[in-house]
């Protein structure tokens, strides 16, 4: 009895972390519609096939566990045309980061902009910069999406830092699928085909926040 105890409250304790951080990531989309002029481009978001977010990533975690961060990724259904569908969670590890950030704790965002990004996804593990083209994203709510970065990189990679959103190099750091938070999230094991391409299973619950807040930046 007090082995399936300890192993209902880890269970819970999951829960409630991956509840944090969907919460957490449909803040940083909320930002991204309410703060300054200076941000990504809308036309950017727009134009994503999937947008992830992994909210306060400290650099001074880097060393332990190889588990720099934690989000959540959504793409859009209809082969990219669609709404934004059920969120995979993901983690991202590895690499050095472009922007020297110290002690600070900062948001990520990451735009997946082809196909070829998107089914990087599918993937136990993808590189940035080596299995993807990743690049710093311009910045800028004007800045038109026929950039060179846009042209040449698969994945566009932002960090805000201090309210202000900047394009930053990810090159090196690699992306997994969280299969953990996904079967607490899910209540059961669902795969990333299942999840971003296939699009048939409903939003959970503690999903529905980050996916209305991300729905209506890339609207704006």
């Amino acid at each position: 009895m007090l082995v399936l105890a300890m192993h209902i409250s880890a269970f819970a304790q999951l829960d409630d972390k991956v509840a944090d951080r969907l919460w957490e990531s449909a803040r940083v989309m909320d930002e991204l519609v309410t703060g300054a002029d200076s941000g990504i481009p809308k036309e950017l978001l727009k134009g994503a096939d999937c947008v992830a977010v992994i909210p306060a990533v400290k650099k001074g975690a880097f060393g332990f566990g190889g588990q720099y961060g934690r989000g959540v990724v959504s793409c859009r259904k209809e082969d990219g045309k669609g709404p934004f569908g059920s969120p995979s969670m993901i983690s991202i590890g590895g690499g050095s980061f472009g922007l020297q950030i110290g002690g600070q704790s900062v948001d990520l965002v990451m735009l997946f902009m082809t196909p070829k990004s998107m089914e990087s996804l599918l993937k136990d593990k993808v590189v940035l910069g080596g299995d993807v083209a990743a690049a710093a994203g311009p910045i800028g709510r004007n800045v038109s999406a026929e950039t060179n970065a846009t042209m040449h990189a698969e994945i566009l990679t932002y960090a805000k830092s201090r309210g202000l959103f900047a394009g930053i190099s990810l090159k090196g750091s690699s992306l997994r699928p969280d299969n953990d938070a996904n079967e607490s999230l899910y209540g059961q094991k669902v795969g990333g085909q299942e999840l971003l391409v296939d699009g048939k299973i409903a939003v959970p619950p503690d999903a529905v926040k980050f996916i209305g807040a991300l729905t209506k930046a890339s609207a704006n």
